[in-house]
């Protein structure tokens, strides 16, 4: 029995950033965060809600994340909301800059997932939904589940 190379655990999801957002393409990108940090992620102690992706001076920066304080840390926890670093080669920040120039792209982050030992941060290229964009997707999920439905009781 083979055991896995890498175990993947999805901490947390941004489930508002696919309904606000048509994504385009996708990014897995690592995250520095300091030892109390990825403690509280491995607990699931993490909010993407409010967060999003920010290209400053040749780096990535994930904003407005919530990473809740890890209580058996010391007094000199985290901040719960500090920005922090992503980590891409070089060449894909520069891919992604380039794309960034084009009218109504923008980065936000769609889920947290610890990947073996180390924590990584999926990351979306995505173009805003319109209201009848949004309303147009949630009929089409509500058709398909009552369709769905009726398969299934049959």
């Amino acid at each position: 029995m083979s055991v896995p190379d890498k175990i993947i655990k999805v901490v947390a999801t941004n489930r508002k950033a696919r309904h606000d957002y048509d994504v385009l393409d996708t990014y897995e990108t690592g995250i520095v965060l300091l030892g109390s940090e990825i403690k509280s992620v491995r607990d699931n102690q993490v909010s993407l809600g409010e967060a999003y992706v920010r290209l400053e001076g040749g780096e990535m920066w994930l904003v407005g994340a919530h990473i809740a304080r890890y209580e058996a840390a010391s007094y000199m926890g985290h901040d719960p909301t500090r920005r922090r670093k992503l980590l891409l080669h070089r060449k894909q920040i520069r891919h992604i800059a380039a794309k960034l120039q084009e009218k109504g792209l923008t980065l936000v982050p769609l889920r947290m997932y610890v990947k073996g030992r180390t924590a990584k941060l999926e990351i979306g290229m995505g173009r805003g939904k319109k209201l009848y964009d949004k309303r147009d997707t949630i009929q089409r999920r509500d058709s398909e589940r009552e369709i769905a439905r009726t398969f299934k009781i049959k």
